[in-house]
């Protein structure tokens, strides 16, 4: 051998060839089976419960009569009852020699509510789903190739 590596010449040299494999993968679909889905559709009827509730007001007149007197600031609206009740002053103009406020009335609304029980027909529906697994197609068996 010399100093740079290389083989010295000769006519006794024999080659090996370098072989090198390929891989080429394909893909095909083959039906291993087949499935068949029923929807049945079934339907209930039932009683709904519930309590409705509702609210009223009740308006209850009371007369008062009473002049303001000069300078006298209008009533205003209030509660009472712990804001069960609302009071609103009705106020009239009274013609006179002159002219003058007179709280003519007061309008108490008082709220009260109910609920009472109602029974509802309604309709439930549910699905149910029925799977049936079923051999592969001859067909198709062989299977298609694909890309």
């Amino acid at each position: 051998m010399s100093q740079n590596n290389e083989l010295p010449a000769s006519d006794d040299t024999d080659t090996v060839p370098v072989l090198e494999e390929r891989l080429n993968l394909r893909t095909r679909e083959v039906e291993t089976g087949r499935v068949r889905v029923k929807l049945r559709t079934e339907t209930e009827d039932t009683q709904l419960h519930a309590d409705l509730r509702s609210e009223a007001v009740e308006v209850e007149r009371i007369a008062i009569g009473r002049e303001l007197a000069e300078g006298e600031a209008p009533p205003q609206p209030r509660e009472e009852e712990e804001g069960r009740v609302l009071i609103i002053p009705v106020l009239e103009e009274v013609l006179v020699v002159e002219k003058r406020l007179v709280l003519r009335e007061e309008l108490r609304l008082r709220r009260t509510s109910n609920s009472r029980p109602v029974d509802v027909p309604v309709t439930l529906r549910r699905q149910q789903a029925e799977v049936e697994r079923l051999p592969p197609n001859p067909e198709t068996t062989a299977g298609k190739p694909t890309a």
